[in-house]
């Protein structure tokens, strides 16, 4: 018995490199960028956003958790991207706010800093002042609530003092100093792993930075002086500090210098790494991810995502004008929400991350806009109507043509399949008609790039490639020239269109000159290929150049 005949399987190109990838991904669904205009364009020095915990209070873990945006002469306190919720403008005219901070625990307070040398703490919903300090000489750039303690703050200014306050108290609770009274830029709290357990969160550690080029770590507990009494350790930076912010869950902190990123380990008291991603000064650090991705804006306009394992750059994100702020919002449940970035020109721009059922509802406008413009929006409604239906439909209905069980039962033998129709163009190349099989399928009206693909690899495995190509005139050979212009850019088919070509040429090398169409196709193939040429030498010349510098790291 002859064995069955089986239709050619179609083949299909190989995938290549992936476009993009998961981080790239990731960081491309943070869509729908709002821009902000903040008063009299003053720039957004500032964004502080709650750093998510597992074992921080439910009270803080509400649906649009609070985030401060400073401009010069406003507090903006942000729930959703679209519009600031609260603005705090009680300033003294002329002076300025310089990094407001809403605090973590319960979000009901704000604290912030002015250039008059004041330190004040605002109700969030009032926007009443609830304490005001007066001890820094000079203006005040950094305020920062304590992770846990809700009456616990720091501040640090122009004045090279940092101090620690508490909520209850008239006058600070200790004074720190840098060595000549620098200014002092930067400073957050140690926190621990946010996956940890209560209590192993540090009460009386911090770090700072400041114009004097050095990243000191502080223990409340050590007592307070100028230069490094009190500081525990220092790192030598090669610039001016303008931001330092501890990893989450590790030992690490990270510091931007100039426009540099040092990687410092406090454990082993030295720098890991130095990032030199950014050609001017890096003037921000956030975190994202649970503290597995670091993000840092420069005054070049970009924003670079890192990974905090190797410290590769995994995504980047370029803005019209420098970048002073940039801050990642987490959602409730800890996941990337909005991308916040202030810029100098004073804008806000923040983008926001649809995942779950925000990107379910965008997939299925999405969908019926297609089905809009096709003209088949009723046939849409139909299927979305049989969605909708309960899953007790198909149980309801279950039996009711059941007829009873005296109806015979056939079991049938195992016979040959039903033969699917084939396509003309195959059944042309299994009745050996190998020419008419090639134009039937490079035909205008079948633009199948499978099809072409299956029946041009079938020829030559056949060796019937000069058989199909061969006896042509010049209206029948253009559809061959026009595939290849097309396939021999694509390195997956060089082998493929490599011989195609090379067939036809040697049928056809005696007959150029005649047709002026086929002469231009030829030249354009011609091109196509010295193009391809040179773009593979390229690549072969950067990747000798990337084999020179790993080899000599």
């Amino acid at each position: 018995m002859a064995a069955e005949v089986l239709p050619l399987q179609p083949i299909t190109a190989p995938a290549g490199p992936e476009p993009l990838t998961p981080d790239q991904r990731y960081w491309s669904s943070f869509r729908n960028p709002i821009s902000v205009p903040s008063a009299s364009s003053a720039p957004v020095t500032s964004i502080t956003v709650p750093h998510w915990s597992p074992v921080l209070p439910s009270a803080s873990r509400t649906a649009n958790p609070l985030f401060a945006v400073t401009t010069a002469p406003r507090i903006h306190l942000f729930a959703t991207p679209h519009q600031p919720s609260r603005t705090i403008a009680r300033v003294a005219p002329g002076a300025s706010f310089h990094s407001a901070h809403v605090r973590p625990t319960d979000s009901r307070l704000v604290v912030a800093g002015t250039s008059s040398a004041l330190l004040q703490v605002f109700d969030t919903t009032s926007r009443a002042i609830l304490r005001t300090w007066k001890e820094h000489k000079q203006a005040v750039r950094v305020a920062r609530w304590h992770p846990r303690s809700a009456t616990t703050l720091l501040s640090a200014g122009d004045d090279g003092t940092v101090r620690i306050w508490d909520l209850s108290e008239e006058s600070s609770v200790g004074t720190w100093g840098t060595q000549g009274g620098e200014y002092v830029r930067a400073a957050e709290w140690l926190r621990a792993d946010e996956g940890g357990t209560p209590g192993t969160e540090s009460q009386n550690t911090w770090v700072t930075g400041g114009y004097d080029s050095v990243v000191r770590v502080w223990d409340q507990r050590v007592g307070g002086g100028a230069g490094n009494r009190g500081a525990v350790m220092a790192f030598k930076m090669s610039d001016p500090v303008e931001s330092v912010m501890p990893l989450p869950g590790s030992t690490q902190v990270v510091a931007a210098a100039g426009s540099k990123i040092a990687v410092l380990d406090l454990v082993a008291a030295k720098p890991v790494t130095l990032l030199k991603n950014h050609q001017r000064t890096v003037v921000s650090l956030g975190s994202a991810s649970r503290g597995t991705r670091i993000l840092s804006g420069a005054l070049d306009g970009h924003v670079k995502v890192f990974e905090s394992t190797q410290w590769n750059v995994v995504a980047g994100f370029k803005y019209p004008a420098p970048v002073l702020s940039v801050g990642v919002v987490p959602a409730s449940n800890g996941e990337d929400h909005h991308l916040a970035v202030g810029l100098q020109s004073g804008l806000l721009s923040i983008r926001t991350r649809t995942a779950g059922k925000e990107k379910a509802r965008e997939k299925e406008k999405k969908r019926e806009m297609e089905a809009l413009a096709a003209g088949t929006i009723e046939e849409y409604d139909r299927k979305k109507q049989k969605q909708a239906r309960t899953r007790g439909w198909e149980a309801r209905i279950r039996g009711k043509d059941y007829k009873g069980e005296d109806a015979d039962l056939v079991i049938e033998g195992n016979v040959r399949s039903k033969q699917k129709k084939l396509p003309e163009w195959e059944g042309f190349l299994r009745s050996g008609e190998f020419a008419k099989a090639l134009d039937v399928v490079l035909e205008p009206k079948n633009p199948s790039k499978t099809d072409s693909l299956t029946l041009f690899t079938a020829l030559r495995h056949r060796s019937a490639l000069r058989s199909a190509l061969a006896n042509r005139d010049e209206v029948t050979l253009q559809p061959i020239l026009r595939w290849l212009n097309r396939a021999i850019n694509d390195p997956r088919h060089v082998k493929l269109t490599t011989d195609i070509a090379l067939v036809m040429l040697d049928e056809y090398a005696q007959h150029m000159g005649q047709s002026e169409e086929i002469d231009a196709m030829l030249m354009a193939l011609y091109e196509g290929v010295r193009k391809n040429v040179e773009l593979a030498q390229q690549a072969w010349a950067t990747k000798g150049m990337l084999d020179l510098l790993g080899s000599g790291q």
